[in-house]
């Protein structure tokens, strides 16, 4: 099979698009984060922006290499409009967690961003078992991060709390 390389264009911009958009909602060294409890097995800062280079190359070469092997255009474009909201819910964890300060409302995004990691990864598995393998560290990866995320916020009550509080003040 001959891979057609303006296959990996789409994907490759919008995981570079997300990789921007989400690293401009993350504030590692605001007062609000650096001040919060974090888990002793909590990796060093300095993984994270390797971690995530790596994992949205990945997910590109994945995604290039599942669509040049889905059997027709409805099927790419569908596994593409995936692909968008998959981006799309990864950058709001970061602008939920970071700069809304919600680690409530992030670790709902992380869980539907695992869910919809699962979904590309089984869409991809159907196709192209590379691409399955490429993708299985950002599945293992967001997994990991809502375990993280679910343990701040058992760490923070009081970030909790805060939330319910600011829920109940906006409806009131």
């Amino acid at each position: 099979m001959t891979a057609d390389w303006k296959r990996f264009i789409i994907p490759s911009a919008v995981c570079a698009g997300a990789a921007t958009l989400g690293a401009l909602g993350t504030k590692v060294d605001s007062a609000w984060y650096t001040n919060l409890k974090k888990p002793a097995w909590q990796p060093p800062g300095k993984v994270f922006g390797p971690a995530w280079t790596t994992l949205y190359s990945l997910t590109a070469f994945a995604s290039g290499r599942a669509l040049n092997r889905l059997p027709n255009s409805h099927d790419r474009r569908a596994y593409l409009g995936e692909l968008g909201v998959n981006m799309a819910v990864n950058v709001a964890w970061s602008w939920l967690f970071f700069s809304a300060r919600r680690p409530d409302a992030s670790l709902l995004a992380s869980a539907v961003l695992e869910a919809s990691t699962l979904r590309l990864l089984k869409k991809a598995a159907t196709v192209d078992r590379v691409s399955a393998v490429a993708l299985a560290p950002y599945a293992a990866w967001v997994g990991f991060a809502t375990v993280l995320n679910a343990e701040i916020l058992r760490l923070n009550p009081s970030e909790t709390n805060r939330c319910l509080a600011l829920t109940r003040t906006k409806s009131a």
